[in-house]
């Protein structure tokens, strides 16, 4: 590769290539790139000791560490785009030498003396930086930065967290805002107060047992009035049901049957709502429901299929429990815990988003692990839903009336996920439960599960990572529909 003409994996921009004025003069002197190589490594090293050692005097010798050895460690520069030469750079990767939690931390950003100032190299390294960490699946960026940096910082919408030290020179811990999960229970599940309100009604206009009745708030299920039926409905996405019509059809029987699990209650049978463009894709989405209906041993009682349609899928689920779980009967002090299937994989086509742990399990494996709730019967139950586990987490915690710290270090999960996909993808099979600390563990079969958290006084989601620190996940309430005792189904 020729210095003067870095190689780049973008399309060729055709306007600056006929030499469009207004099109070259917005291009910046500089491109961002990884470090693919040692030469590149070599000269943001070369950067850092003219600066660090040299310039400024913070080490002697050089300003090598562990992270230079550390082959997680990614390194990024700035390339002038007319010679070539490595102007800028900075270093990020996981924290400590453990497992990759999601915790990172940058370090070393450095830009050569005549590539300072208006031409916004460190700026758009920092930017950079944390595109990056983001896109690792981090939920944790912290930087500590020279005091004189800290306004740059700032301005880049980095947050201030306490003063510290490096080589003895006054420092400032700086640590970027990452609102993955709280982004997550905002698209997904902060609307459910507002509109379901209507349907609960108020004052002489209260339906007692309109959307769950007292105490059931946030469930996964409502109980049927007089009777021990449960009864859930989950529709899926009209994207996926388009797209993979047999996955749908397999998923809407899960999510079903989980419902039902959470709550502790044995299903009975399905009923099905399907809309498709023709009898071939419904076909597709009922081979589905007919796999999954048989793997967990529940029938498909009945329904209704609309063809010359959109695509479209919703389930309703029908179950019996003589006294359900409720998702709000934790209270403060009760230990969280996350019982998960981690095997399987990504599902194809959506990486990072819905893990596929149930579709390879034989039908005893799958049965064990819904009847974890029933045999275990924890204080509140929820399974994960389309708010991830940190989101769900807000969810029982909300109907709990109370607020959640979960363990990062602590949640189990599959060695093929990192945590920020982990934390807010559909994880197959997945129950959050809220018992007394020492309370025996759900017997979930093949699933895996441990204490991770814990509920307390307060609102919202905090991440406590092991140093410690506690980082806000969700601020307030989730779904805006309050403490059980109000009465609602999510």
């Amino acid at each position: 590769m020729s210095p003067a003409s870095p190689a780049t994996d973008r399309p060729p921009d055709i306007l600056a290539l006929l030499g469009d004025r207004s099109t070259l003069a917005r291009e910046p002197a500089f491109h961002i790139e990884q470090a693919e190589g040692a030469a590149e490594s070599a000269a943001h090293r070369r950067l850092r000791r003219d600066a660090f050692v040299r310039e400024q005097g913070l080490f002697e010798g050089h300003d090598l560490d562990e992270r230079d050895a550390d082959p997680r460690t990614v390194v990024l520069i700035a390339r002038d785009r007319a010679s070539g030469a490595v102007v800028g750079g900075v270093r990020l990767g996981p924290v400590g030498g453990g497992p990759d939690i999601g915790w990172w931390a940058g370090s070393r950003l450095v830009v050569a003396p005549g590539a300072r100032g208006a031409l916004g190299v460190g700026a758009a390294l920092v930017r950079a930086a944390c595109a990056r960490a983001e896109a690792e699946g981090a939920l944790r960026f912290d930087a500590t930065v020279q005091v004189a940096a800290e306004p740059l910082f700032r301005r880049l919408g980095w947050r201030r967290v306490r003063e510290a030290a490096v080589a003895g020179v006054p420092h400032v811990l700086m640590r970027w805002p990452i609102a993955r999960i709280a982004g997550q229970a905002a698209a997904t599940k902060a609307p459910l107060g507002p509109l379901l309100a209507a349907l609960a009604g108020s004052g002489r206009d209260a339906a007692p047992f309109a959307l769950g009745g007292p105490g059931h708030v946030g469930d996964d299920g409502a109980p049927v009035p007089g009777t021990d039926v449960i009864a859930a409905c989950d529709a899926i996405v009209p994207s996926m049901v388009e797209r993979d019509p047999a996955w749908a059809g397999w998923c809407a029987v899960l999510v079903n049957v989980n419902d039902l699990a959470a709550m502790g209650a044995s299903p009975l049978g399905l009923l099905d709502a399907i809309g498709a463009r023709d009898a071939a894709h419904a076909a597709r989405v009922l081979g589905g429901l007919r796999n999954a209906s048989a793997a967990y041993g529940v029938p498909v009682l009945g329904g209704h299929t609309q063809l010359g349609v959109p695509a479209a899928l919703s389930v309703t689920a029908l179950g019996r429990a003589e006294r359900p779980v409720p998702g709000g009967g934790g209270r403060p002090g009760h230990a969280v815990r996350l019982t998960a299937d981690l095997a399987g994989g990504w599902r194809p086509g959506y990486q990072g988003r819905q893990w596929d742990s149930t579709s390879h399990r034989r039908a005893a494996e799958l049965r064990a692990m819904t009847g974890a709730v029933a045999a275990a019967r924890p204080a509140a139950a929820k399974d994960v839903s389309m708010a991830g586990i940190a989101g769900t987490l807000g969810m029982l915690a909300e109907a709990s009336g109370c607020r959640a710290l979960l363990d990062v270090s602590a949640v189990p999960r599959p060695g093929a996920a990192t945590v920020g996909d982990w934390l807010t993808c559909f994880p197959g099979f997945a129950m959050l439960t809220a018992d007394g600390p020492g309370a025996p563990a759900p017997p979930a079969g093949p699933a895996t599960g441990a204490v991770c958290g814990e509920l307390t006084e307060g609102q919202g989601v905090g991440l406590r990572w092991p140093d410690g620190e506690i980082t806000e996940a969700v601020a307030g309430s989730v779904t805006g529909m309050g403490p059980a005792h109000k009465g609602g189904t999510a």
